[in-house]
């Protein structure tokens, strides 16, 4: 019986791992469908472009609040994290070929001209660029090879974050409320992950026995 429960509860967690990527990249198919379909307004690609970056950015979010959940709420969805990661960099992959073959049609001119005039598009690459590792080593094979160094590597995280976070505030004129929610989000848990230790550091001395 126990045993049974434990299949089933296996069971239910890969599914749920694939239900998440199912979800997620959901929204990049329907917009693609309704650009498909002439649906998406005046501009289609700044529409598709802005949307596909929104959508990175909002990932990226979710992936960086995993740990502070499990740390603050007691609630481990550390599964996750991979499925989340790794659909961010797919939203940020699409979001910069949309820039690249859509916006500025492969004009590599255009796209340089593009860069000096509009320096923090260099930061969203960067930012993409950055993902590429994450996103190559987000498996069991990598993480068993690269043992402490895995940790290292994928605190790049936070670096991509900060590179995300100016890119979005720069890539509109006005910043909406949703926007600044977002960069609010993304300060918070990048202030999180610098202060992380020093929290764990007072909960292991607050835990030790008082001496004398």
């Amino acid at each position: 019986m126990m045993k049974s429960a434990m299949t089933v509860g296996r069971a239910w967690k890969n599914a749920s791992i694939w239900l998440l990527y199912f979800v997620a990249l959901l929204p990049a198919g329907w917009e693609f469908y309704l650009g498909a379909t002439d649906n998406l307004g005046a501009d289609p690609v700044k529409t598709f472009e802005r949307f596909l970056g929104l959508w990175a950015v909002r990932l990226l979010i979710l992936t960086l609040a995993i740990s502070p959940v499990r740390d603050v709420v007691r609630v481990n969805l550390i599964r996750y994290r991979r499925a989340l990661g790794l659909t961010c960099f797919y939203y940020a992959l699409t979001h910069f070929s949309a820039y690249v073959f859509l916006d500025q049609e492969l004009e590599v001119h255009a796209i340089i001209a593009d860069f000096v005039k509009r320096p923090f598009i260099m930061l969203g690459m960067t930012g993409l660029v950055l993902l590429i590792p994450l996103a190559v080593t987000s498996n069991a094979i990598s993480i068993r090879r690269l043992g402490k160094n895995w940790l290292q590597l994928h605190r790049l995280i936070y670096a991509i974050a900060i590179c995300g976070a100016i890119h979005l505030s720069l890539a509109t004129k006005i910043i909406s409320i949703e926007h600044w929610l977002y960069l609010a989000l993304l300060t918070m848990l990048i202030l999180y992950r610098c202060g992380r230790p020093l929290l764990k550091r007072q909960r292991t001395v607050d835990i030790l026995p008082a001496k004398g």
